[in-house]
């Protein structure tokens, strides 16, 4: 971001207020919200993410990134025939998701959108600090696991045919990279499915080539930035010690980051068709895709109930 007075936007003349160290360029508001919206625009459209008629269910947890979302959205999409519905999933972690629910709330209203919430207490008779209180197992399983189930029910249930999630590059980087270090290609490979699955509600990802610190700057310009604390469980993972490593690269390397998401694109296109892509059965208990009998949450919420995983 801009760190001075003097830097001139390389479009205009006028005042910057960021500094696009991988491209070099410097931009004023008026120039950087264009290019922001471009960019969601771009992926967009190169990824085929939306059809004239879509139902877009928008995941918006109320944090800057769901945000930028649901507000580019909403803007980039105005003269589509495409409805967008906001879904807030309410995991149960005390003293940070009750706040992050009013600013999804207020963010929703902002944009008269419809909007619904969705908690783990009601699709699976748990919060999630009930769950994770006294396991070994990291949070983040749990949480992971169960928030994708919920949000591809609801998903089903509003008729929604795509849904949007404020995954950035940074978070894009962070999963190629884990996954780079598990040596986990299948996995891997699944992260960018070629088609789409029965009861798979199928996912887009239209930040995922924005940077966080420029999503930031985006929901301030626009003036719907919330401040919001982290989650008290995201430095339990590995995630944590991925995201410290790749920002330190990129303070080094400005576009580290994107050119580990650029490499992983290349890998899935040259993978295409010497891997192919898992058909999904459906869970026995729920009724849910999955690879096994049971889905992954019907699987920890019998360890949940059995007393497991202590």
């Amino acid at each position: 971001m801009a760190s001075g007075t003097s830097m001139i936007c390389s479009l205009c003349g006028e005042r910057a207020i960021l500094s696009q160290r991988y491209s070099g360029l410097h931009l004023c508001r008026e120039h950087f919200i264009q290019d922001f919206e471009r960019r969601v625009a771009e992926t967009l459209q190169k990824r085929n993410m939306v059809r004239e008629g879509d139902c877009i269910a928008v995941a918006v947890s109320g944090g800057k990134d769901s945000t930028a979302l649901l507000f580019s959205l909403s803007r980039v999409l105005v003269e589509i025939d495409v409805e967008l519905v906001a879904v807030t999933i309410d995991e149960g972690i005390a003293g940070y998701r009750d706040d992050t629910i009013v600013a999804a709330k207020a963010i929703a209203e902002q944009l008269s959108l419809e909007h619904h919430i969705v908690s783990f207490r009601e699709e699976y008779g748990l919060d999630l600090d009930e769950m994770v209180s006294g396991k070994r197992v990291a949070p983040c399983t749990y949480c992971g696991v169960f928030r994708k189930s919920a949000l591809n029910r609801a998903a089903k249930r509003l008729g929604a045919d795509k849904v949007a999630t404020g995954h950035n590059l940074d978070d894009e980087a962070q999963t190629v990279m884990m996954n780079y270090l598990k040596g986990d290609i299948e996995r891997l490979l699944r992260f960018r499915p070629w088609r789409a699955q029965k009861g798979l509600v199928p996912r887009i990802k239209p930040l995922q080539e924005i940077p966080e610190k420029e999503i930031a700057l985006y929901c301030m310009v626009n003036d719907v930035f919330v401040q919001s604390r982290e989650c008290p469980y995201a430095n339990l993972s590995l995630r944590a010690d991925v995201r410290d490593m790749l920002s330190g690269l990129e303070r080094e390397a400005p576009g580290t980051k994107l050119s580990a998401v650029q490499g992983f694109e290349k890998i899935v296109a040259m993978a295409q068709g010497s891997y192919s892509q898992m058909d999904l059965a459906a869970c026995q208990r729920c009724g849910e895709p999955c690879v096994k009998e049971l889905c992954k949450a019907c699987e920890l919420l019998g360890s949940l109930r059995s007393g497991s995983n202590q």
